[in-house]
């Protein structure tokens, strides 16, 4: 198999977690993303967007300034930012106890320092965003929290997770997503990363790295390969089952779930080539904007 990208009309496109999503329930993948329902946000989705802008931003210090002190004087200003530019940041805030709240915060910020010393650190890429085409025409899309390179070249995949450590045996689930990022810069780039590692920052915070292969991105593109076939069978059909598991928690569509004693929404009527158009300039202009603020 070729490592260089093939450059042809797209069958589609898919995130890794939006991957994650109908692997885990195919009906909940059918509500985000072909319905697209309106999902609330919850103050820890809302605290991980914070955490995560502070530690992107930390990095545009100079090294030794990068200190525990700088983070937690970042925090209050960026959640202010946050608040401005999003909607649902400002109804979450609404019902917080904000001082906890923003304490558990700072909480976070202090595993990270004990996990990572990011004056010794210089990122390649953040926020990094990558595509690329698989032989089947399908899309592969995603942003990467942080790229690092070695002086040998060498590329580290790194995600924050602001959630705990998965539990022993759910590791390999948890790093599909660094997977499919791996498998798109070899596409892209020709190299396979060689370590990805996830960042958990929760209450139990913890580094989970592993060293990818080629082997393992081909099984990785075989699988998600599969899995378009099956999602491409479901829209054929409209047969989204849903699928109990720790998903429902904090599953926003219950009241549409059977699972849950609620109904299944009809299938919406396909876009219109306009509401295509429309979706598709939308998702260059973000992805311009990305690339664009990654030179400056």
């Amino acid at each position: 198999m070729s490592a260089a990208p093939i450059d042809r009309r797209s069958r589609g496109a898919l995130s890794p977690s939006r991957a994650a999503d109908f692997m885990s329930c195919p009906l909940l993948f059918r509500y985000r993303t072909i319905d697209r329902l309106p999902e609330g946000s919850s103050p820890d989705a809302v605290r991980g967007t914070l955490v995560h802008q502070v530690l992107e931003d930390i990095f545009d210090l100079p090294a030794e300034e990068r200190t525990p002190a700088a983070a937690h004087t970042m925090l209050e200003p960026t959640w202010e930012a946050l608040q401005e530019r999003s909607p649902s940041a400002r109804e979450v805030a609404a019902t917080l106890d904000e001082p906890s709240w923003l304490a558990s915060a700072h909480e976070v910020l202090d595993r990270w320092f004990v996990l990572e010393d990011p004056t010794r650190l210089e990122p390649l890429e953040r926020e990094a965003y990558v595509e690329a085409t698989l032989d089947n025409g399908l899309q592969l899309r995603g942003i990467i929290d942080r790229l690092d390179r070695a002086a040998d070249g060498a590329l580290r995949v790194v995600d924050y997770k602001t959630s705990s450590a998965v539990s022993e045996g759910y590791e390999s689930k948890a790093l599909f997503q660094l997977r499919v990022y791996a498998l798109i810069l070899w596409r892209t780039r020709g190299v396979v990363p060689r370590m990805l590692q996830l960042v958990y920052l929760g209450a139990t915070s913890e580094m989970v790295r592993y060293e990818p292969d080629e082997a393992d991105l081909i099984a990785t593109q075989h699988k998600i390969e599969a899995l378009w076939e099956a999602i491409e069978e479901a829209q054929r059909t409209g047969d989204f089952e849903p699928n109990r598991g720790r998903q429902c928690d904090w599953c926003a569509f219950k009241a549409h779930c059977p699972a849950f004693g609620g109904s299944i929404l009809p299938m919406p009527e396909p876009p219109s080539a306009w509401a295509r158009l429309q979706r598709a300039v939308r998702r260059r202009w973000r992805r311009w904007r990305r690339r664009r603020s990654g030179r400056s």
